[in-house]
């Protein structure tokens, strides 16, 4: 500490110690002292409040003595500090040295000070607290801690709750001074338990946090803490103080602790007895008829039957018409034969093992789903009733059941919920252990999610299969998940009928009033085992001995309604026998029955939809060009000027990249995509898409949705607004989850055939987390429960060395999946042949090429008079590739999906020359162009795409097998060869050789070797396989091959040299002299430059330049591929443009590759043409100085007519700042536009 500061120092405190205290002065000492002091602090100074520290005090002692013998020979502010009466010289011994570097503040000796106007205390500032008025603090101490303790019982009240009918877990009795037992403990009371040892009979007061006293204002101790023991401890654990809402606490403190709110009437008890006779009754019925035969019986939580039904009259009484249920496969039986009241001999006749009438695989009969609509008569309204289909995978129907019951209210034009509803029926294990119970609740409250509240019931056994819950979870209860969406959760004992209705009665009350999930948690036992044939004593012995002393729900609850005079015990006895007289009927009806029909069991049936259709039709799939325009011109104009909304820079010249390829009559995968969604809705067909990034698309493609640039939650969407009477679209990011969000889009296709429903994966890879899903539902629902879907999963897929997971698809898993047979040759003369080929197979397995394919495979989804699961590799680097462009005339009228593309180039016209025949699939197709055209085997090499990979393409096949009979046949993919296509088409290319008798040719393999990873993350190994593949195929460049690429990358560069230096200046004029007159007249300002491919002209000579090459690494180089191949539209190769005469017109390089950086090196070989081979060739011959200059672009923005569009608010979970409108795009910073941004 320098003097100047130790001056200061000391003047301060002088000025604090003479009187100054509460006046201004002494406020403005002390926030200078405090400045200083914290500048010390930074500086490493310890212990600031002492006057003199250890790092000062023998410089302040030797100013001292220096003082002591000559006042005059210091400076003068230490001289009045020194002079001063309260000053006395400092002693070595006080002072310490503080070495640690935790500040410790010393003890400061607070002096009392009568408080008065003005003044303040010795400590700093806060007045004295003034002396307590006279009062009864005693009695006001005693007010807060039973505030506190009525607190503790609702917050913590569940943990001494008697919830479990075998008293293995639950609470020790603590008795009181009036030798009452009480459930309360430390753990719930805590500081305050002992204060219910106190005088029980003093009066209190009741704080308005609780409504324990109805009427009354003040209670006695006694009588708080026994309804607060009745109401919080009993067999109801409530837990609900976790939600933020007031209102919402408030209305269930309104429900529980009124008196008398859980109180039943005469008839509603016995109506409970009726319905638990009839559960426990279904299930007695099965064990004496059945007693070696699995059915899963939901004996030990019989009382679930009646709280369901309990919650399906109050919700149909709150004008519900809709009820899904999803459930694993406990109890489910009983669910079908007494909620959803299917005919018990139905269900009965599934033990007997009969033949089906239909085709497909069925199901065990405790994984079938119902669709039922009967009149409910409780309250005489009818209602439909649907338990979906579920595998042996328990939680995973979740998803699909909100879904569903999300499409449903999308029919119904239901916005809020009060019309559909959904219950989910859970295990114990099961909810706390799948992490799906997790991703389905945080679709909650997502707007394009949101099912407006679900039933969660978990059927709680307290054992999962052998396993005790201690070793199955780490939480207290099994329904702990439930708090991260704020769910109320009502834990209930499973041997309390009456507490179980009264819970089901406040969730569905909850859910009506609240739109939000609520959790009831029914704590019961399981009476057998995992199944009727398990012994569970091998490993829970001590609860199984209780469970065998324990009477039934049926009989502790008939006794209680006997006791208590509700019924007699012949009422009752007549119950039992007359719900057993039933189920004998039923059982006798059974016999009769000699088949069955799995199309019985559907859970999602569609009214309608085949009457009258004939399913074997395909109808049409292009549309006119008029349509192509409208599309096309409102997918690429920018929000209307006059609503003023301000768009991102990087979107207006991808907009104006649009309107270009409108002008010339040319789609890329964007815009192909937006003309099968545009359409559909102009025919009135509900289009949904959603996953991770679809708005934009993960590598910035899309880009459906437009966010202001200075407002939040403010977008626009252009195909919302294409026609007036259009269909809805909605398209939505999803959370980050895969196996639950692809649930629910299924789901959502389950509902109803005439929409089209999607899912886009963030890379094809991601698909792995939603396995279950693809297995158990969308791959084989149809075989095992005749249930139909029209699901689309879109994967994007290709080898283009960005690593293991960012690279497949995985596509032989979803071939290997299919159920075609591969040495089945099908009888191609079918005049329906296409048709029925598409309808007897599980699903469809495509591989496209173009934007014109995508197109027609997306509409024939809906055109098709069935629906059958889609699954499409969908392309990354084809999305900006230049040759992965289709024209218009392969969207109109005379236009269809193609399943294979032939050849059209020279090989194609001249079939008798070809030598090699290819057969390829997806985006290899496109470096098999360019390196077919580098070899000079454009007459040679026939190259045939394979679009639609199931079902197998047989009479096409056939047809270019007979067309190339001299032609060595090869199958080539870009996948190792364990995976890909080949396992596949190898059995069936065999299959389609041997139906010609003359035929002797085999089909060989070229692509990578197996590999148990999908792909390799080093670069140079990536390009090592590729021209590993490339040379299996074609052989080596030929030195007059290597010439030729060489010429033309010359040529290409010195073209773009002198584009560059030809390009006028694009500095702004000067600004005009003081005299007024006008600058001289300069040329006329360019349009801007646009990356777009141009029409071929006609009779035109070829221009310098050549096609570029396909993307071999990633999507960074399509961005620099910017020069179109109009032939390429026909399957043609780049040389075929010299001997036709005409080339399309070269585009400008775009900005955001040329001038990604001020000292970027030229381009690499492999983007301007060549192949990887020729790579290490080509860079030691180039000369220095030849690498094109970079050719910018305009960046004016793009202006369209203004239009009536109107504009979405949109309501997100947060509010975030709103972005600068300066900030740098992915077109003008270093970031790729073709790769996804994080």
């Amino acid at each position: 500490m320098n003097q100047c500061r130790l001056r200061s120092l000391a003047r301060i405190r002088r000025s604090l110690t003479l009187g100054l205290r509460g006046t201004d002065q002494h406020v403005l000492a002390r926030q200078a002292l405090r400045t200083i002091q914290t500048t010390s602090q930074r500086r490493g100074v310890h212990d600031l409040d002492s006057f003199a520290n250890g790092c000062s005090a023998a410089y302040i002692e030797g100013l001292y003595n220096k003082w002591k013998r000559n006042p005059s020979s210091v400076d003068e502010s230490w001289n009045e500090l020194f002079s001063s009466n309260d000053w006395s010289s400092p002693k070595r011994s006080p002072l310490q040295v503080s070495h640690s570097r935790k500040y410790r503040r010393p003890p400061v000796e607070r002096i009392a000070v009568k408080a008065r106007s003005g003044e303040r205390t010795a400590s700093g500032g806060a007045s004295a607290a003034p002396a307590a008025p006279p009062s009864d603090w005693k009695n006001i101490d005693d007010h807060h801690v039973i505030q506190a303790i009525i607190r503790a019982y609702q917050s913590r009240g569940h943990l001494a709750a008697d919830l479990d009918p075998l008293g293995i877990v639950g609470p020790k009795k603590r008795t009181s001074v009036d030798g009452t037992q009480r459930h309360a403990a430390r753990e719930v009371l805590r500081q305050h338990f002992s204060y219910i040892f106190n005088d029980l009979n003093t009066v209190f007061k009741l704080p308005s946090s609780t409504m324990i006293g109805g009427d009354q204002e003040f209670l006695s101790l006694k009588e708080i803490l026994d309804r607060l023991e009745r109401i919080y401890c009993g067999h109801i654990g409530v837990e609900y103080m976790q939600i933020t809402s007031l209102t919402k606490t408030n209305w269930l403190r309104d429900r529980f602790e009124k008196p008398g709110g859980l109180d039943l009437t005469k008839e509603e008890k016995k109506l409970i007895l009726e319905r638990l006779t009839r559960s426990t009754g279904f299930e007695n019925f099965l064990a004496k008829k059945f007693s070696s035969e699995k059915r899963f019986g939901l004996e030990g939580c019989d009382i679930m039957i009646p709280a369901i039904k309990e919650v399906v009259d109050r919700a149909t009484d709150h004008g519900v018409e809709s009820i899904l249920i999803g459930m694993a496969h406990r109890g489910r039986l009983n669910v079908l034969a007494n909620i959803c009241r299917k005919p018990i001999s139905d269900i009965l006749s599934q033990f007997h093992g009969l033949q089906a009438t239909d085709s497909g695989s069925g199901d065990v009969k405790y994984h079938l789903g119902v669709f039922q609509e009967r009149l409910n008569r409780q309250t005489n309204r009818m209602v439909r009733i649907t338990v979906v289909a579920n595998p042996s995978h328990l939680e995973h129907v979740n998803p699909v059941l909100l879904g569903k019951a999300r499409a449903e209210m999308f029919q119904r034009g239901d916005t809020c919920g009060s019309t559909v509803m959904p219950i989910i029926i859970h295990g114990d294990a099961s909810f706390s252990g799948q992490g799906v119970v997790y991703e389905s609740m945080h679709l909650s409250d997502l707007p394009n999610y949101t099912t407006y509240g679900t039933i969660h019931i978990v059927s709680n056994n307290q054992v999962g299969f052998t396993t005790d819950p201690r070793f199955s979870r780490s939480s207290r209860y099994c329904t702990d998940v439930a708090k991260v969406v704020n769910a109320p959760i009502l834990h209930v004992n499973a041997d309390d009928p009456e507490a179980c209705i009264q819970c089901a009665r406040i969730a569905i009350d909850y859910r009506t009033r609240f739109k939000k999930d609520v959790v009831i948690d029914i704590v019961g036992y399981r009476r057998n085992g995992h199944n009727e044939a398990d012994e569970p004593m091998f490993t829970q012995p001590l609860m199984y001995q209780r469970i065998k002393k324990l009477k039934p729900c049926l009989q502790l609850y008939a006794d209680k309604l006997i006791k208590e005079g509700v019924v007699t015990d012949s009422e009752f006895k007549a119950m039992v026998s007359s719900y057993e007289k039933i189920c004998e009927d039923a059982w006798a009806k059974s016999k009769t029955i000699k088949t069955i029909k799995y199309s019985s069991w559907i859970d999602s049936p569609w009214p309608g939809f085949f009457e009258g259709r004939d399913r074997l039709k395909l109808c049409p799939t292009g549309i006119s060009t008029d349509t192509l325009k409208t599309i096309g011109n409102m997918f690429s104009t920018p929000p209307p000027p006059e609503h003023k909304f301000e768009t991102h820079k990087g979107i207006l010249r991808i907009l104006a990249q649009r309107t270009q390829m409108v002008q010339d009559k040319v789609a890329d995968w964007s815009l192909g995509e937006a003309f099968a969604f545009g359409s559909l809705l102009k025919e009135g067909i509900h289009v949904r898409l959603s996953g991770q990034d679809v708005e934009r698309g993960t590598f910035s493609h899309r880009h459906h949705v437009l966010h202001h640039q200075s407002e939040d939650k403010v977008v626009y969407n252009s195909l919302d607004h294409l026609y007036p009477d259009q269909a809805p679209y909605s398209v939505s990011n999803s959370s980050l989850s895969e196996c639950a969000v692809l649930g629910f889009e299924h789901g959502y296709s389950m509902a109803s055939p005439n929409a089209l429903v999607m899912w886009e994966g963030q890379f094809g890879d991601f698909c792995n987390t939603a396995q279950c899903i693809i297995d158990t539902f969308i791959a084989s629902g149809e075989t095992k429960w005749v249930r139909q879907s029209g699901v689309v999963m879109l994967l994007p897929h290709s080898m283009e060395g960005m690593g293991p997971e960012h690279s497949s698809g995985r596509i032989e898993r979803f071939l290997q999946m299919s159920d075609d047979d591969p040495d089945v040759y099908p009888d191609t003369c079918d005049a329906d042949f296409v048709a029925r080929q598409l309808m007897n197979v599980n699903w469809i397995v495509t591989n496209l090429s173009t934007p014109a394919n995508l197109f027609h495979c997306l509409r024939r989804q809906v055109k098709m008079g069935f629906r059958k699961p889609l699954i499409n590799f969908s392309p990354k680097s084809l999305l900006r590739h230049p040759l992965a462009r289709s024209p218009f005339k392969d969207f109109n009228e005379c236009s269809c999906f193609q399943r294979i593309i032939p050849d059209k180039g020279p090989a194609g016209k001249q079939p008798d020359c070809v030598q090699k025949l290819v057969f390829c699939s997806g985006k290899v197709y496109y470096d098999l162009v360019k390196e077919r055209d580098d070899h000079e085997q454009v007459e040679t090499v026939a190259l045939v795409r394979v679009e639609q990979l199931c079902p197998f393409p047989y009479d096409l096949i056939s047809q270019q097998l007979e067309l190339y009979p001299k032609a060595e046949l090869l199958w080539a993919q870009e996948e190792h060869k364990n995976m890909g296509a080949w396992s596949y088409v190898q059995p069936r290319f065999d299959t389609a050789l041997l139906k010609n008798e003359n035929e002797s040719r085999c089909v060989s393999y070229h692509g990578r070797p197996p590999s148990a990873s999908p792909a390799t993350g080093n670069k140079v190994q990536h390009y090592n396989e590729y021209k590993a593949l490339i040379t299996s195929i074609f052989g080596e460049l030929t030195p007059e091959n290597k010439k030729r690429i060489e010429d033309r990358i010359k040529k290409q560069q010195a073209k773009a040299k002198a584009d560059a230096q030809s390009k006028p200046s694009t500095k702004p004029p000067a600004a005009p002299p003081k005299g007024g007159s006008s600058p001289p007249p300069g040329p006329a300002p360019r349009k801007p430059l646009i990356s777009l491919p141009s029409r071929p002209p006609r009779g035109g000579k070829q221009r310098s330049g050549s096609a570029p090459a396909p993307n071999l690494v990633d999507e960074d180089s399509a961005a620099r591929n910017r020069e179109p191949d109009a032939s390429a539209y026909d399957g043609a190769s780049p040389s075929a443009w010299k001997r036709s005469g005409s080339a399309p017109a070269p585009s400008v390089v775009p900005r955001a590759s040329a001038s990604r950086s001020p000292s970027r090196k030229s381009p690499s070989p492999s983007h301007d043409g060549i192949s990887p081979s020729t790579r290490q060739e080509s860079l030691s011959k180039k000369k220095s100085g030849s690498a094109p200059a970079p050719t910018p672009t305009s960046r004016g923005p793009f202006r369209t007519a203004p239009s009536n569009t109107e504009f979405i608010k949109r309501r997100p979970a947060k509010d975030y700042g709103s972005r600068n409108e300066t900030q740098s795009t992915p077109g003008e910073s270093e970031l790729d536009p073709t790769k996804p941004q994080p």
